[in-house]
C-alpha cells in the first residue's frame, strides 16, 4: 500500500486511526503490528510471512544476547549468528540475482557455460526494516539498548506502518520508551496532520510531474543536449522531493500515533559541500553507515590513507544497499571520492575560496551529475546520457511526445517551484511544525483538497525509493 492512494487516504488510515483511539493504551501496539501487516501485505501476502520470521528470529537472538548468565563467546556467537540471518536473507532476495548474471557474464566472457539464474522478487522494504532489527541486536549487544519487554512492543516497532518501506531507519532505542507509553495530545496530532499534508503536496504536486519529465528524457533514443539537462534537473527534484515528501508523510503518521520520528532531510540542496550535503540528506542512513560501519572500520583514527579507504568503502556499499546494479557501486564511488578529496584538501580546498552561492551550485552540479548514475537503467545507458548532456553524439530526431512532455508551461513552472523551494531557507517540515493555527489551517486544507484531487487525476504515482 502506498501513502498516495485512495484506499490508503480514504479507507486505511481513517480506520486505523479510528480503532486505535479507540482502544485501550495496552492494546494499541498490538493494532499497530496488525494493521502494519495488512499494510506490508497489500502488495503480495508473503512479504508480510517473511517479515515475521524474521521479527520472531530477532526478538529470539536478543533474549539469547541479553539472557543472565551468558558468556561473552555466547553473545558474541548470537550477534553474529543473528547479523549473518539476517544479511543473508537481505543478499538472497536483492543480490542474488545481481551476482548470478554478473557470475555467467565472467564465464561466458572465458568461454565456459553458462548457468540458468533464478528469478527472485525482491520484498518491498526489506533494506528497511533489516536494517531496523540489526541496529537493535547490535546496539543490545554493545550495551547501547535494552532489550523488547514484549513481542508485541518489537513487532510494532518492526512492522510499524510509517517507515516500514521507505525509512527514515529509526533505531529501536530511539523508540524504546515510547513503545512502552507515549503521549497523545490534540497539539501533537495536529502537528502531526500537518506535517503529513506537507509531505502529501510534495509527492502529488513536485516529485510526480518532475518524474514524468525524467522518465520523458531518461527513455528517449537520443535526446538533446537540453533536453537531457532538463531531465536530470527534474530527476533531481524528483527523488528529492519523492523520498523527503514520503519521510514527512512518515513522521506526521507517527506522531499522530504519538511518536516522534527523527528528520530525514534538512533543506540538503543547499549544501555547500558534498560532506555537508552527507550530512543533511537521507539522514538516518548517513548515521546508520557512520555508526555501524565507518566506527567499525576505524573511522578516522588509523591514519589519513585509512580514513580515505573507509570513506570510500562505506559509500560503496551505501550505493550498493540502494540497488543490486554496477550503476550504484560507481555512484557510491563517486561520492566516496569525493568525500574522500574534500577530507584530504581540508581548509584548502577549493569550495573555501568561492563565494557561497558558487559553492552550492557547484555541489548541487555534482549531485545532478551523480544522480545520472542512479536513474539510468544500466552503466551503458548512463554513458551514453552523459555524451548527450555534453553534446558527445549526434542528436536523434525529438519525437512530439518527447517535446510535449518536456517543455510544456505547467513542467517548466513545475521545474521552477522545486527550484525556488530547495534553495529557500524555510522548510516545509519547519512550516508544519508551527503552532496550527486559523490561518494554517486556512492554508492546509485547501492545499490537501488540491493535493487530493491532483493525486485522483495522476496516471503516474512511484514512490522511487520502493525500490531500493
Amino acid at each position: 500500500m502506498v501513502f498516495t492512494t485512495q484506499i490508503f487516504v480514504f479507507y486505511f488510515l481513517p480506520l486505523f486511526l479510528l480503532v486505535y483511539y479507540n482502544l485501550p493504551r495496552g492494546w494499541r501496539n498490538v493494532w499497530i503490528t496488525l494493521a502494519s501487516y495488512v499494510f506490508y501485505g497489500w502488495w503480495e501476502p508473503w512479504f508480510s510471512g517473511l517479515m515475521l520470521l524474521t521479527t520472531v528470529m530477532d526478538f529470539v537472538w536478543g533474549g539469547v544476547i541479553t539472557r543472565p548468565g551468558a558468556t561473552q563467546a555466547q553473545r558474541k556467537a548470537a550477534v553474529l549468528a543473528c547479523v549473518a540471518t539476517n544479511l543473508g536473507l537481505l543478499g538472497f532476495f536483492k543480490y542474488y540475482m545481481f551476482a548470478a548474471e554478473t557470475l555467467n557474464q565472467l564465464l561466458a566472457a572465458a568461454g565456459a557455460t553458462q548457468f540458468a539464474v533464478m528469478q527472485v522478487v525482491l520484498p518491498v522494504g526489506i533494506s528497511f526494516y533489516t536494517f531496523h532489527s540489526l541496529t537493535y541486536i547490535i546496539d543490545l549487544y554493545r550495551g547501547d539498548a535494552t532489550p523488547a519487554k514484549s513481542f508485541s512492543g518489537f513487532s510494532a516497532f518492526v512492522a510499524l506502518f510509517p517507515d516500514l518501506v521507505a525509512g527514515p531507519i529509526i533505531r529501536y532505542k530511539t523508540l524504546a520508551e515510547q513503545l512502552r507509553e507515549r503521549d497523545h495530545t490534540v497539539s501533537r496530532f495536529s502537528s502531526g496532520v500537518s506535517i503529513f499534508i506537507a509531505g502529501f503536496a510534495k509527492k502529488i504536486i513536485l516529485a510526480n510531474p518532475c518524474g514524468k519529465v525524467a522518465d520523458a528524457s531518461f527513455s528517449a533514443a537520443d535526446p538533446l543536449a537540453l533536453d537531457a539537462w532538463v531531465g536530470v534537473l527534474a530527476y533531481t527534484f524528483q527523488i528529492y522531493f519523492d523520498f523527503c515528501g514520503y519521510s514527512d508523510m512518515a513522521v506526521g503518521l507517527g506522531r499522530m500515533l504519538g511518536f516522534e520520528f527523527t528528520r530525514n532531510f534538512d533543506s540538503p540542496y543547499r549544501s555547500e559541500s558534498i560532506t555537508e550535503l552527507w550530512r543533511r540528506w537521507h539522514i538516518s542512513l548517513s548515521n546508520v553507515l557512520r555508526d555501524y560501519l565507518y566506527i567499525a572500520l576505524g573511522g578516522n583514527r588509523k591514519g589519513e590513507g585509512r580514513t580515505y579507504f573507509n570513506l570510500a568503502v562505506v559509500m560503496i556499499l551505501g550505493g550498493l544497499w540502494h540497488g543490486a546494479k554496477w550503476n550504484f557501486v560507481l555512484w557510491g564511488a563517486f561520492h566516496g571520492s569525493l568525500l574522500a578529496f574534500e577530507r584530504w584538501r581540508g581548509k584548502r580546498s577549493a569550495y573555501d575560496r568561492l563565494p557561497g552561492p558558487l559553492r552550492i551550485g557547484l555541489t548541487f552540479l555534482l549531485m545532478m551529475l551523480s544522480w545520472v548514475l542512479f536513474r539510468a537503467d544500466n552503466l551503458g545507458a548512463a554513458m551514453d546520457f552523459y555524451q548527450a548532456m555534453f553534446g558527445l553524439r549526434p542528436a536523434g530526431i525529438v519525437s512530439p511526445l518527447l517535446d510535449s512532455i518536456i517543455h510544456t508551461p505547467y513542467h517548466v513552472v513545475i521545474l521552477a517551484a522545486c527550484a525556488a523551494l530547495v534553495f529557500q531557507p524555510l522548510q516545509a517540515h519547519d512550516w508544519a511544525e508551527r503552532p496550527v493555527t486559523w490561518g494554517k489551517t486556512a492554508m492546509l486544507i485547501p492545499l490537501f483538497v488540491f493535493s487530493l484531487v491532483v493525486m485522483v487525476s495522476q496516471d503516474f504515482n512511484p514512490f522511487l525509493y520502493f525500490q531500493f
